[in-house]
């Protein structure tokens, strides 16, 4: 009889531990990124902590179609919540609307949607226009006002690229001295960095600073300046993003500056969000911003372990 009752209560139990596991499913837009795969370890390591919450993470490569088949699928599984980082800004609503029908939460991190967040859907990231005037006006003060700048765009689609973009044009509309010679897109990819680097100094262009939307375009810069036996301390490069190895380019005095993104934040904060959202909690935001901070030899030994 006794057996038969424990054996019963543990039959019971299995379920209700099923219960208590939270499940979120995670749409990435590129997986082969070294930014998103910091945001993406931030998610990870942070859901591990918090104990009966499971991620499953989906590659979308950079497909929009791809990722919106990832969201319905996770809607099919009935995860609990939904994280997704867009692989199109502008594509997004079909995901918000298919979350929204039957009521799991979503939510944006990173990459702003082109629509009004609410009404279960929200947003975590950081305002990208901010980090565009952060990196123009200390490029501005290193080049003392006067100097020709190329700019490295990333991904036209994504709204970091754009407010990234125009944020460091409009601080140069205030300095006459400096002139926009060349604005290209590289993709945020490294490869593609060097690539544009080449072209344009094969076309003979002086260039005096890289403005890159982000580290990888500017590693790219660097890495062209050594091929064409150019020492990168002559040209001020910048990045976004504070990587690793981003810093260690700007310890050796090749990298002027870049702009910390608070990758791992960023990740935390999608995944507190989605279980505050879960949780019905009515204090949840619908946009969570998260500052970026300007990254020099000065102050980089702050940034070095994050």
């Amino acid at each position: 009889m006794k057996k038969w009752i424990t054996a019963a209560l543990v039959t019971m139990m299995v379920p209700v531990a099923a219960m208590a596991q939270t499940k979120i499913g995670v749409a990435m837009a590129h997986f082969d990124d070294n930014f998103l795969t910091i945001l993406r370890g931030g998610m990870q390591k942070h859901a591990q902590e918090m104990k009966g919450v499971s991620l499953q993470f989906e590659d979308a490569r950079g497909d929009v179609g791809r990722q919106v088949s990832q969201v319905e699928t996770f809607i099919a599984q009935k995860v609990n919540a939904i994280i997704v980082n867009p692989a199109d800004t502008a594509a997004t609503k079909r995901m918000s609307e298919a979350a929204r029908k039957p009521g799991i939460p979503l939510v944006y991190v990173n990459r702003k949607p082109d629509e009004k967040m609410g009404n279960g859907v929200a947003f975590v990231g950081s305002d990208s226009l901010v980090a565009g005037h952060l990196q123009g006006e200390a490029l501005a003060k290193r080049l003392n006002g006067k100097g020709n700048v190329v700019i490295m765009v990333g991904e036209l689609s994504t709204d970091a690229a754009q407010d990234r973009t125009r944020g460091v044009k409009e601080v140069f509309q205030k300095y006459p001295g400096i002139k926009v010679i060349e604005e290209q897109t590289g993709n945020w990819q490294r490869s593609q960095g060097i690539d544009l680097m080449n072209k344009w100094m094969a076309a003979g262009l002086k260039i005096d600073a890289v403005a890159a939307n982000n580290d990888e375009m500017a590693i790219g810069a660097l890495i062209a300046l050594r091929q064409n036996k150019v020492s990168p301390k002559k040209v001020a490069v910048a990045g976004v993003d504070a990587t690793p190895d981003a810093l260690n380019e700007l310890v050796k005095g090749d990298m002027a500056l870049t702009v910390f993104q608070n990758a791992k934040g960023q990740g935390e904060g999608s995944v507190d969000l989605a279980m505050k959202m879960l949780k019905g909690d009515k204090s949840a935001p619908v946009n969570v911003m998260i500052p970026y901070e300007l990254v020099t030899l000065d102050n980089y030994k702050k940034y070095a372990t994050n």
